[in-house]
């Protein structure tokens, strides 16, 4: 374990948040979930969580010195570089090492974030230059914002088109480049401080709402862990490290679980029918629960989701996409949510 990674609060040692945990894990199991926005008030370890998945993280393979650490399995989404190394006969060679948590600063523009086209070298050389932002650094890992909400919303919706295609597309004076960025995308935000307009909170796959702990030993132990972690990082971490691999082991049997495995009809139906009870615009509800109960049942070593399954992972979908009134606070009902899930033949 690098020192680097041994200097961020363990994943495993952290305690409660389990909604917030398991959303992130659901996440690197299937990123094809669609991301995470976590909201909450300060204080309620949000960033520490999220930084602290480096520790957990599988390892992928990419492109050996492919500074977008392309998918050798996806040659459709292969970079300019890639592609022509192979339209010349070339072998790429590849390596294998651990995802990476990306972190967008706040401060970032929008050329940081997608990257800049040279024209003057376009326009002197004929062949195109282009400088990668962090967009390219994210291809196949996790992108962190936090405080998204105080992104401009052009900024987010790059994002979030990046996220949902797949593909980084820029273009200047009618010049154009795309190369790979598929991620995971995890915002958080302090909702006191903003909100996010709902066009765009609909497009993120999972939310999850947290509060400061209220039970006094449980707070107690968030206190003692982490006074124990400041004054010896190394041995804390240390004293953690067969509860992280037993993380990191279940993410690797998870991903495998899923490798091939396609829902059935009946699991395909209650998604459904949970999407129309609870007034679900659109398809974007149904499709990330079926996914998200996969892929919990399938963290837990399950290949078939059950209603159980459904009833955990369908308040982290829908609970963004309850229809409400301005200044209006909705509180999602689990126990109608369950009722619903328990009534379905």
């Amino acid at each position: 374990m690098s020192k680097e990674k041994q200097l961020l609060f363990p994943f495993a040692a952290i305690v409660g948040q389990e909604q917030m945990k398991t959303a992130l894990l659901l996440n690197i199991v299937d990123p094809g979930i669609g991301g995470v926005l976590i909201r909450g008030e300060k204080g309620t370890a949000k960033s520490t969580t999220v930084r602290s998945l480096a520790q957990v993280l599988p390892e992928v393979e990419h492109v050996k010195g492919c500074m977008y650490r392309c998918n050798p399995k996806q040659s459709k989404r292969y970079c300019p570089d890639c592609a022509e190394a192979i339209a010349s006969g070339v072998k790429l060679e590849t390596e294998i090492s651990p995802m990476r948590v990306v972190e967008l600063p706040l401060s970032a523009t929008e050329d940081r974030i997608a990257g800049t086209l040279d024209i003057e070298h376009v326009l002197s050389t004929g062949k195109k230059k282009f400088e990668p932002g962090v967009l390219a650094q994210a291809n196949g890992n996790l992108l962190y914002v936090d405080e998204v909400n105080l992104l401009e919303d052009h900024m987010v919706d790059l994002l979030l088109d990046a996220a949902a295609m797949g593909v980084n597309y820029v273009e200047r004076e009618g010049i154009s480049f795309e190369h790979p960025s598929k991620f995971v995308l995890v915002g958080s935000m302090n909702p006191e401080e903003g909100e996010i307009r709902p066009q765009l909170l609909d497009r993120f796959g999972l939310c999850v709402e947290i509060h400061g702990e209220k039970d006094l030993s449980t707070r107690t132990e968030i206190v003692s862990r982490r006074l124990a972690f400041d004054a010896d990082p190394i041995g804390f971490t240390e004293s953690c490290a067969e509860e992280t691999k037993k993380i990191k082991d279940s993410i690797v049997e998870a991903k495998k679980i899923l490798s091939g495995n396609f829902p059935d009809k009946d699991l395909i139906a209650l998604a459904s029918h949970v999407a129309l009870y609870f007034e679900m615009e659109g398809h974007r509800a149904d499709i990330t629960m079926v996914r998200a109960a996969m892929a919990y049942a399938a963290l837990n070593g399950k290949e078939k989701a059950s209603k159980e399954d459904m009833a955990t992972v369908a308040p982290m979908v829908m609970s963004h996409r309850v229809k409400r009134k301005p200044f209006e606070e909705v509180v999602f009902d689990i126990g109608e949510l369950r009722t619903c899930i328990h009534q379905f033949c």
